[in-house]
């Protein structure tokens, strides 16, 4: 029996080697659909990278967050007792290793005479709070990639994401909320031109979704039977010899929204009665309706990089009317009643802007680096009824400055971070405004340990 199970595990071992010597794109094996040229047979398989992280965590208040405090949002707004103390103004710590993660590479030969590639990715983050150590997944695509032509289809970064133009925070926001932080289903066309690239891309969402009347979900999305989409225009020019880069590009983005399918109007309430010395509940006599209003909602980003020998430099902008599915300041609000009788309602989006930057050293071994970022809430700017399906309706701004020095040694990494966020709470009129504000603060103490496969 022993000899049995040391024979298949050694022929897995081999196979797995084997297969991990190609990296690159890929396609998966068997031969050629019919009427294709068939190419050269080459090797091709999967080559695994990924890392272990470990996260250790201190806060100096209570925060809005994900995953037990490791995604970090804002410090939370000041709830005071009946002695004037405020109850959120309490410290705490976390230890926590979610982030670690797997990905594939996946290489095979050319179809439709374009080369193959595939990618797919997971961590421990799990999709929910209750669902912490899980593994999900994170990115999984497919490309066929012409000579100046890309096709990719699968869920990647949103396009107002741009993971060569990112912060390279050693937290696992990435700059969230100042940043679009979001993964979405999507089908991705790009076309090269030179050092200029045009993409236009259809997108769902899964994970990062709208708020809405039933709580965060994808079916406002779906309903509306229009695929978010984003054009984007990007510049790029590279010195390897000199070990220089510049990047510049920006994007526009339409997203529509249907939070309601139906409306429900209440003809006559429900109420107790007495018949007969008898005790009588009446339900409620309502009638449904179907409802067609949206709410639809405009975006623009951009980003620019610049490399030299010792430093690299980013920034980027984001201005969205709803922005609440990137993990950023917005969302939409019921603006009033248009046909009381049947219940209609039409919607106003609440608005929202984030500049950040972020200046690191080209170090091997270290790396100090700095990122800053603000966001800034932008009302409605007309009068609304409500209510809202929003996140920080009650912030006017927000910003944080994050220093960080990172220490390479071969395939272990151990970087600290101090993360400085602020968050001015207030109070929102009618117009969507907040007024008045206060700035509370929390500071983040983060150390991340990282070894890379």
């Amino acid at each position: 029996m022993k000899k049995i199970i040391l024979t298949i595990l050694t022929t897995l071992a081999v196979n797995v080697s084997v297969l991990s010597q190609t990296p690159g794109t890929m396609q998966p094996p068997g031969p050629a659909p019919a009427g294709e040229i068939k190419s050269k047979p080459s090797a091709f398989g999967i080559n695994f990278t990924g890392f272990v992280k470990t996260d250790f965590i201190f806060d100096s208040r209570q925060t809005v967050n994900l995953r037990e405090g490791h995604f970090l949002l804002f410090p939370e707004k000041k709830r005071l007792d009946p002695d004037g103390k405020d109850i959120n103004a309490v410290p705490n710590f976390n230890f926590l290793s979610i982030q670690t993660r797997l990905a594939g590479n996946i290489t095979g030969p050319d179809a439709l005479g374009a080369k193959t590639s595939a990618y797919i990715e997971g961590e421990f983050f799990g999709n929910i709070n209750s669902g912490i150590n899980s593994f999900r997944l994170r990115h999984a695509w497919i490309k066929l990639n012409w000579k100046s032509t890309e096709l990719m289809t699968g869920q990647w970064w949103h396009p107002m994401f741009v993971p060569e133009c990112s912060p390279a925070t050693v937290s696992f926001n990435t700059g969230a909320p100042f940043v679009v932080f979001s993964r979405n289903p999507q089908l991705r066309l790009s076309q090269s031109m030179g050092k200029f690239k045009l993409a236009l891309s259809l997108l769902s969402q899964v994970d990062f979704v709208s708020d809405g009347p039933d709580g965060p979900s994808p079916k406002y999305l779906r309903n509306s039977m229009i695929p978010e989409s984003n054009l984007l225009l990007q510049f790029s020019s590279k010195n390897p010899e000199k070990r220089t880069e510049f990047v510049i590009g920006a994007s526009v983005n339409y997203q529509v929204l249907k939070p309601r399918l139906v409306s429900v109007d209440t003809l006559t309430p429900a109420r107790d009665t007495v018949i007969n010395q008898v005790p009588v509940h009446i339900n409620a006599v309502t009638a449904s309706y179907q409802t067609k209003a949206t709410s639809a909602a405009l975006a623009a980003s951009f980003y620019t990089k610049l490399v030299t020998k010792p430093l690299t430099i980013k920034a980027g902008a984001v201005y969205g009317e709803n922005n609440n599915a990137y993990v950023m300041i917005g969302g939409f609000a019921v603006k009033s009643c248009t046909d009381a009788s049947r219940g209609f309602v039409d919607y106003a989006n609440l608005r929202s802007m984030a500049v950040w930057g972020e200046v690191h050293t080209n170090g091997t071994r270290w790396q100090p680096a700095l990122f800053g970022a603000w966001a800034q809430n932008l009302g409605i700017g007309e009068e609304v009824a409500g209510p809202y399906y929003a996140r920080g309706t009650d912030i006017a701004y927000a910003y944080r400055i994050s220093p960080r020095l990172v220490f390479n040694a071969g395939k272990l990494r151990i970087a600290g971070e101090v993360e400085y966020t602020v968050a001015a709470y207030g109070k929102t009129d009618s117009k969507g405004f907040v007024k008045d504000p206060s700035e509370i603060a929390n500071t983040r103490l983060l150390l991340g340990v990282f070894y890379f496969f």
